[in-house]
């Protein structure tokens, strides 16, 4: 069986409601979904897109996402604005360390970000913010990510998703044999999440 995904409208009145959901789903019993993730620096994406075209099972999606990062001690907790009506809050767990690593997660819909925002940023301190257009391509059940970051340059992200019983070494493999199909090299491999690549962009420039 998949992991089980909370998806539930969220506004100003029922903000109460939709953080108890995402509680009742980390500490509660109920399967946060999981996946191996890993991140690598692009330097040509054009060229890049290319070879993923070529190995990926369709045309992809172009996405534009606006990620909110707010004070989290037990993981990152970020808002994703998709439109004015499309939005997810989202938690989620994972190392920050180079090459494949496991991800746990859940994910609250919201037809209300911009007022989701608000209540978060009062409620929480806002860390930092990430904006990027995302070209989503899929081959079998891996996720290639083609990220266009602002103030970070592009990326190439791969979320190969995982079932309960699946042994994460299986993900693993499966995650470092399409970076050798697409000529990724370790020396590319990030550590990290955009919002602390950020970061340490903004702490550079300061310097």
């Amino acid at each position: 069986m998949l992991p089980s995904v909370i998806n539930i409208r969220c506004s100003t009145t029922s903000f109460t409601l939709h953080l108890l959901h995402l509680f009742t789903a980390v500490h509660g019993g109920i399967a946060m979904a999981r996946n191996v993730e890993i991140k690598a620096r692009v330097n040509k994406i054009d060229d890049l897109e290319i070879r993923v075209a070529r190995i990926s099972n369709g045309d992809p999606i172009e996405i534009i996402q606006d990620d909110t990062f707010f004070t989290c001690e037990n993981g990152r907790l970020k808002l994703r604005t998709l439109s004015e009506d499309q939005g997810e809050l989202i938690f989620y767990q994972r190392a920050d360390e180079l090459g494949p690593k496991e991800c746990f997660y859940v994910i609250s819909k919201t037809s209300e970000p911009a007022t989701l925002r608000e209540v978060l940023t009062q409620a929480y301190q806002v860390v930092g913010r990430v904006q990027k257009r995302r070209m989503l391509y899929f081959k079998g059940r891996t996720r290639i990510h083609l990220d266009r970051v602002k103030e970070l340059g592009d990326f190439l992200e791969l979320e190969v998703v995982l079932n309960d019983a699946e042994r994460l070494e299986d993900g693993m493999a499966e995650a470092r044999a399409i970076l050798s199909e697409l000529g990724i090299k370790e020396a590319q491999l990030v550590e990290g999440a955009y919002v602390d690549l950020h970061r340490q962009a903004c702490s550079a420039k300061q310097a």
